[in-house]
């Protein structure tokens, strides 16, 4: 496979695969990091992902590495169902990728980009309520805060305003329809960043539930991790990156500090937590592979690591 992935270099060297592991690619998409895990150490890896496509995709993958690839079609979220019936406890790794993978965007007919004509699909299992559902049947109010809340967009209610007014004339079916009318309600963006970026984003992410997937998905890999075990984190927005910061704050006791106005609280020992952070900073990629691939510019890594017993 040619997919390089973003942080490629750093993923590997936080993850630090070792022989006769068990590692799981919790978002194989176009399994950049899979190959890359299976060839720095003599491992197994399971490699997730919910969009069928990425796990046809995986078959040549999995044909290079008989008995060590093992692909399985399903939400990372629900890993521990999944492993379960591979009869899999226990991980000594595991990687999140998350977000919609450049296979996803680079498909017109896939409905994710703005920047291409296509169905308003968005769907990353191709089941369930499509982008075009939510927009031709949210009331007005409602498209307002999924496109504030998931896509932190400061003109969601001119939008959806623009959106109801459109969709009575007829359905709004294609993203290039859609990224018109967004376009022509939001002030140009002096950064350059298309008008359509943040509702295409919020659209996708309440599609697939992705906020929630990731909780479900941080939740499920701390419980799997044997002493040692790793689990390494690529972001690509502020949503999914504050998700991941506090959860692995807390995993790891560093969470809010108590107030120094409680003198109960100032004498209690905090409790030991299982896991040690290992990105006391996010990890950002270098520029050398933000000029070679722009997509990687917003990515944030962080790691957590199960104390050994």
């Amino acid at each position: 496979m040619s997919h390089v992935p973003v942080m490629l270099a750093e993923v590997l060297d936080t993850l630090s695969p070792r022989d006769a592991a068990t590692y799981c690619d919790g978002t194989f998409g176009g399994g950049g990091y899979a190959a890359a895990i299976l060839d720095a150490a003599d491992c197994t890896l399971f490699a997730i992902d919910r969009d069928p496509d990425a796990i046809a995709r995986g078959a040549e993958l999995a044909a290079r590495h008989p008995g060590r690839l093992h692909l399985l079609q399903g939400c990372f979220g629900d890993m521990i169902d999944l492993l379960a019936e591979r009869e899999v406890e226990a991980l000594d790794g595991v990687v999140l990728d998350l977000g919609v993978s450049s296979f996803q965007i680079d498909q017109a007919d896939r409905g994710f980009s703005f920047r291409m004509e296509g169905p308003l699909d968005m769907r990353m299992s191709r089941e369930g309520p499509s982008a075009a559902d939510l927009v031709n049947n949210l009331p007005e109010a409602e498209l307002a805060d999924v496109l504030y809340i998931f896509g932190e967009e400061r003109h969601s209610r001119r939008i959806a305003r623009a959106i109801v007014a459109a969709r009575i004339e007829a359905p709004i079916t294609t993203t290039a329809r859609l990224a018109e009318i967004i376009r022509a309600n939001v002030p140009r963006d002096p950064s350059g960043i298309d008008g359509a970026t943040r509702s295409f984003q919020a659209l996708r992410i309440r599609v697939n539930d992705e906020l929630g997937e990731i909780e479900r998905g941080l939740a499920a890999a701390t419980r799997l991790l044997a002493p040692g075990g790793r689990l390494v984190v690529v972001a690509f927005h502020s949503l999914e990156d504050r998700i991941v910061k506090r959860f692995m704050q807390t995993a790891t006791g560093r969470g809010p500090g108590q107030s120094r106005h409680n003198p109960a609280a100032l004498m209690a020992r905090p409790a030991p937590t299982p896991f040690r952070l290992l990105t006391p900073q996010a990890l950002r990629p270098g520029r050398d592979e933000t000029q070679a691939n722009p997509r990687a510019r917003s990515a944030r890594l962080r790691a957590i690591e199960r104390i050994a017993a």
